[in-house]
């Protein structure tokens, strides 16, 4: 996957009116490499120009400027607009009706981050908090999404429940979370600096927040000041958090992680990295299939285990095949069997299925098993077995059609 940003002015030119050009460059680029995109629209982004559209600057919307002198050196000049100037809040819906319309279900796309509102578009103005949306354009933000974007997830950047003084709830809302501070600002220090840490908001905002991974995938980007470090044996900055245990308690699938590629990574911070991602999102094994003929029929029994922190979040459809002896698919059948809900520490999965055969099937075929990824020339979902693409790309071989 790959994370990308854009402003909303170069998306949206009027109340209804949108140019779409940019995103579509953007998504093609990204799935021209196989890969799938991470999204996310901002109104604010420090350091660079305002991303409201001009047709509400030329509407009078205000516009906040102002320079975050509590960092040292200060930090870029941003630019916040009036979250409270209905004109915005009614173009920002407008806006996400318009990218649901068209893009929700689009494969190119694997989460959308909800963005929009504050620096960067991760829901703060921190220190001028004053500047941020009220709760009541979160929600009504909050809202737009639930009602456009039905099959694309959407992700957040702070938990919330029913009773939290600045963000609008959401922990029973169907959006995931991203945690913008990982390894940094991840695990609960027990310690009113660390309030707003993602484990101790996650925990104040109840059970359906602790549960979210369980349904909606969380994500995040590791917190720029440990970048790279994160994966060695010893970090060298003293707030740096375990980053193994940071995946097991956040249950993560994905982090953009700019640090291992500012320059060229040691040889064991590089593997260590990998390691680490390995231990991210679903690891899907199958330690047992059987195949046996029946007559003009041949039944399978598959099982299926997920030894990851994460389920698959998507319904790809899966695919059967015999293989001949070049690796391409002689016959297949597709089944119904269903990838997701498997959980870490669950029993194994059990599917099983009856093929019909030709009279006279062709000699020296091997069964193989593939998850359909919808994106066309999209990277395939892999099995952590040695028999995976052993016969063909995208394929995991099963064993010798009888």
């Amino acid at each position: 996957m790959e994370f990308d940003y854009l402003p909303l002015s170069d998306l949206m030119k009027g109340a209804e009116t949108f140019d779409w050009e940019p995103l579509e460059a953007l998504l093609s680029g990204i799935a021209s490499r196989g890969n799938q995109a991470i999204l996310r629209v901002w109104l604010e982004y420090p350091g660079r120009k305002s991303g409201m559209p001009k047709f509400l600057r030329d509407q009078g919307v205000k516009v906040t400027q102002w320079k975050n002198d509590s960092e040292k050196p200060p930090a870029d000049v941003c630019y916040s607009p009036d979250y409270a100037d209905e004109r915005l809040v009614g173009a920002l819906e407008s806006f996400v009706a318009a990218l649901g319309q068209r893009y929700d279900g689009d494969p190119r796309i694997a989460y959308l981050t909800a963005g929009l509102l504050g620096s960067w578009g991760e829901w703060h103005t921190w220190p001028r908090e004053d500047l941020f949306a009220s709760v009541k354009t979160q929600q009504r933000v909050l809202a737009a999404y639930e009602r456009a974007l039905k099959r694309t997830p959407v992700l957040l950047r702070y938990p919330a429940g029913e009773d939290h003084p600045d963000f609008a709830a959401n922990a029973k809302l169907h959006f995931g979370y991203h945690d913008d501070s990982f390894a940094w600002g991840t695990l609960d220090i027990g310690k009113e600096s660390g309030s707003w840490f993602y484990m101790r908001t996650l925990k104040a905002a109840g059970e359906s927040a602790l549960n979210k991974w369980r349904t909606q995938p969380i994500g995040g980007e590791v917190r720029p000041e440990v970048w790279g470090q994160v994966h060695d044996a010893k970090p060298e900055h003293p707030k740096a958090q375990d980053f193994a245990i940071c995946v097991e308690q956040t249950h993560v699938s994905w982090l953009m992680e700019s640090g291992l590629f500012e320059k060229r990574a040691e040889p064991e911070r590089y593997r260590r990295a990998i390691e680490h991602v390995r231990h991210m999102g679903y690891d899907f094994h199958v330690p047992t299939a059987t195949i046996i003929r029946d007559g003009e029929r041949v039944k399978v029994w598959v099982s299926v285990i997920n030894q990851g922190v994460a389920p698959f979040y998507q319904d790809w459809r899966i695919e059967l095949a015999a293989l001949d002896l070049e690796g391409r698919p002689a016959l297949s059948w597709p089944v119904d069997w269903k990838i997701t809900g498997l959980f870490p520490g669950n029993a194994p999965r059990e599917w099983n299925a009856t093929l019909n055969l030709p009279e006279k099937p062709a000699a020296q075929l091997t069964l193989a098993l593939r998850i359909i990824n919808p994106l066309p020339g999209g990277k395939p979902l892999r099995f952590a077995n040695a028999e995976q693409e052993r016969d063909a790309p995208g394929w995991l071989s099963l064993g010798p059609l009888p």
